[in-house]
């Protein structure tokens, strides 16, 4: 038998190392920062414990790496798109790709917005958005540059106020997932921005009630 090649390993090193990572999100959810072990994170996945630890030397770097990929998803949320090109064709294009982003990380959106409350890990996530300070600055830039091109009188307010609304929306996501009315929410969103939002959902919205 032949050895692997190096691209081989490689693909394998960064699917162990996906696997890593998406059970240290599973069980970061279901039991808190605090109540997962490593050796539980790699019963989860599936590896040797040495492999974790190889990885991820400590459990807070698992925490950093993800939640460093969810600030980074917010940024690739404000790149343009082919053909955008007006100030409103980029802002439909930010709503639509930061709900897109939302619904298909909704782990990890939980998990940030724990994160943010429990004293126990808040202080991780101080450290993580400090080291991220430049990508969460450039988002913000983007978003001020766009509410600037459509004449408002205090960009970096429209800024905090949109981000606001959106992380709003992201959170009733993860709590109501299988009840959040996206789409209703989608239309309303791009109407208040003097956006063009087409025919509105039909379905009527219900109430918010987790299950």
């Amino acid at each position: 038998m032949s050895p692997r090649s190096a691209r081989a390993n490689q693909e394998l090193r960064e699917q162990s190392r996906r696997r890593i990572l998406e059970a240290a999100l599973t069980l970061f959810a279901e039991r808190g920062f605090e109540g997962a072990t490593i050796s539980q994170i790699a019963e989860r996945a599936g590896v040797a414990r040495g492999l974790v630890s190889y990885y991820f030397p400590a459990k807070e770097e698992l925490l950093h790496e993800l939640l460093g990929q969810a600030l980074d998803g917010l940024l690739a949320g404000t790149d343009p798109a082919d053909g955008e090109v007006t100030a409103d064709q980029r802002l439909a294009g930010v709503i639509d790709r930061t709900l897109t982003m939302a619904r298909e990380t909704l782990g990890v959106q939980r998990l940030v917005l724990c994160l943010m409350l429990q004293p126990a890990s808040r202080e991780i996530f101080i450290k993580v958005e400090s080291a991220k300070a430049d990508v969460i600055e450039r988002f913000e830039d983007r978003l001020r540059q766009i509410f600037a091109d459509r004449g408002a009188e205090d960009p970096a307010l429209e800024e905090v106020m949109f981000r606001s609304v959106l992380e709003g929306v992201i959170f009733k996501m993860a709590v109501y997932p299988g009840a959040y009315p996206l789409a209703a929410v989608r239309h309303r969103l791009f109407t208040m921005y003097g956006l063009p939002a087409g025919d509105p959902p039909t379905e009527p919205v219900g109430r918010l009630r987790a299950h």
